[in-house]
């Protein structure tokens, strides 16, 4: 019977491990110094060379011409290395599979056995235990002892998939045992490891089929070494070509996701299901078919970002390259999205076609994302490069004035029905416009004196804010919304409760006086205290922004809103809202193309 090629091509020697260098070093190391420890730890995933490395360090142990090199490699040609290496029986060397043999009394039966000395004076016993974590608590707790003060030349091997078990079964095993951690083995690795044993055994293959056989893997040699085996069985002659490989794999053509990647481009929906049924009649697993297609649209993401998707096959990347600026980099964002949170549901499900077929439905259905300042620009409303939208689009504010060094205007005050006791105000205060209202541009001088001594009232002179020798820079209240949290954390960095009470509040108006009116989005008596108490660190903090401000209004809403129960198209309308706060060219958006938020 012919020997597996896992079994035949097993490593030898430290330096034929495949990637673990950072494991392999140290144990020959360790041996060449006479340093080594009574227990290890091996942890990593399957197929990585736990259990391989378990043997080289007892054969190098126990290895009869071990002092003649003094490099801690072992021979592998003398009769106790050719023995530990096939598995056959020996003394010194004994395997034990913890997942056959995990209870208390197995474990007192090794603690007992490790009592025995070695054959010989050079020699040591080795105890490799495989799948160590499938030991009960009560096992771990009978070999504490021996761990912690093993017999003279003998060393335990632990090897795990799931390190994290055992520290939950058994947390003190750990600080007994020096921990290695292996690592996957990549596929260029395994296409250079396949490629050394093909190449030895005298087969013919096609580099593409090792990639592919490399990525069926998932980052264990050892499968992909079974693998090979499985394809080279199929068919009247040894050779491992794409085909065959696919088809002993069960993998899914590579046309199969170009022709799904098209009709999801050309957006034709009605189309999926005649592809999905192809896909049924081929007895594709939906699963696979899921994790490929994902893989598909990442690659084809890193293509069309300007990057370069690794393990790809040359014909596939081609593919991808041409087909690049067909779907944008925010759509295949979306669409790998949408995957992953199916791909829960699509495991548990014993309705799979109906998931796939919907969910590439959805793909091909899908509004494709738009440069919403290009759309703006057409319908004539582009944003300006300070971020308020303009022509078309709605003006929520228009720009402030800016002071000059003339001197200051004078207004005529209001008859005295209408205001009994004139009284000089620097700004009118500000409406329940959700932007702030805006006071008109201001007559001239001689224009406004005139009219007021005809009504025979009192020109009073406003008095003018302490100005810069430089004109104060315009600032609107979209580019103070803007940067508000940075005005809050400037505020909690010196007093944290009154950032806690700008933080409810939003701004919505800003006079070219310097006057800031901000509002409270609901009421509450305990913020409005904070800020009236800390308006000179509110104001310190708003000249980050708006270096004029010299003067804070704080205003409460005029009700309390009433209490509603939440619903789903209230909470996407708040949602709504607030974004359009936020990002005004946004909201201009929302306003102008009736936008709706997707889920």
């Amino acid at each position: 019977m012919a020997l597996a090629l896992a079994r035949k091509y097993r490593p030898k020697s430290f330096s034929e491990v495949a990637v673990q260098s950072h494991v392999s070093n140290t144990l020959k190391g360790a041996i060449a110094r006479g340093r080594v420890a009574h227990g290890y730890l091996l942890c990593g995933p399957r197929g990585t060379g736990k259990t391989t490395l378990a043997r080289v360090l007892a054969m190098a142990l126990n290895c009869e011409v071990r002092g003649a090199k003094g490099d801690g490699e072992p021979c592998g040609e003398c009769a106790s290395c050719r023995r530990i290496w096939s598995g056959a029986s020996s003394l010194d060397v004994v395997e034990i599979d913890a997942a056959s043999n995990r209870s208390v009394d197995d474990a007192r039966e090794l603690r007992e056995r490790a009592m025995y000395a070695p054959t010989g004076e050079d020699r040591y016993k080795v105890y490799i235990v495989d799948e160590a974590h499938m030991l009960t608590r009560e096992a771990w707790n009978a070999l504490l002892k021996v761990l912690e003060e093993p017999p003279p030349r003998v060393v335990f091997v632990f090897a795990t998939t799931e390190p994290q078990k055992i520290a939950q079964t058994a947390a003190p095993i750990l600080s007994r045992l020096q921990r290695f951690d292996l690592r996957r083995i990549g596929p260029a690795e395994i296409r250079e490891r396949l490629t050394a044993v093909l190449t030895a055994e005298g087969v013919s293959f096609e580099p593409e089929a090792l990639g592919m056989i490399a990525r069926a893997a998932d980052g264990g040699l050892r499968d992909a070494l079974s693998l090979t085996d499985q394809v080279l069985s199929l068919g009247a002659d040894a050779r491992v070509t794409t085909d065959r490989v696919a088809e002993a794999l069960g993998l899914v053509p590579e046309d199969e996701y170009l022709a799904i990647l098209d009709l999801v481009a050309a957006r034709r929906a009605g189309d999926v299901f005649a592809a999905v049924a192809r896909l049924a009649d081929a007895g594709v697993d939906f699963t696979l078919f899921l994790a490929g297609l994902g893989d598909v649209l990442r690659a084809l993401l890193a293509t069309a970002l300007g990057g370069t998707a690794p393990d790809l096959s040359e014909r596939l990347r081609q593919a991808l390259d041409e087909r690049r600026e067909r779907i944008a980099p925010a759509d295949l964002l979306r669409m790998l999205q949408l995957l992953v949170e199916a791909e829960p549901r699509f495991r548990r499900s014993g309705q799979q076609r109906l998931l796939l077929e919907t969910l590439l439905v959805r793909f091909a259905l899908m509004d494709r994302a738009v440069d919403l300042e290009s759309v703006l620009r057409e319908l004539g409303g582009a944003p300006t490069p300070s971020g308020s939208a303009a022509g078309g689009a709605r003006r929520s504010v228009p720009s402030t004035a800016v002071e000059t060094p003339a001197p200051p205007p004078r207004r005529a005050a209001p008859p005295p029905s209408a205001q009994p006791a004139p009284r000089p105000q620097p700004e009118s205060r500000a409406t329940g416009s959700a932007f702030g209202d805006w006071a008109p541009p201001e007559p001239p001088p001689e224009a406004s004196a005139a009219p007021a001594r005809a009504a025979g009232t009192t020109v009073l002179e406003r008095p003018a804010p302490p100005r810069a020798t430089s004109a104060a820079p315009v600032v609107d209240v979209h580019t103070l919304a803007e940067r508000w949290e940075e005005v809050v954390e400037q505020a909690r960095s010196t007093r944290p409760l009154v950032g806690t009470a700008l933080a409810a509040t939003l701004p919505v108006a800003i006079a070219a006086s310097g006057v800031v009116t901000v509002e409270l989005q609901e009421a509450n008596d305990a913020h409005v205290f904070a800020l009236e108490s800390g308006r000179d660190d509110v104001l310190t903090a708003l000249r980050l922004v708006v270096p004029n401000a010299s003067r804070l209004v704080v205003r409460a809403p005029d009700s309390p809103a009433p209490v509603e129960r939440l619903t789903t198209e209230s909470v996407r309308a708040e949602r709504m809202a607030s974004l359009a706060k936020r990002d005004p060219t946004l909201g201009a958006a929302i306003s102008e193309l009736d936008l709706d938020l997707l889920d």
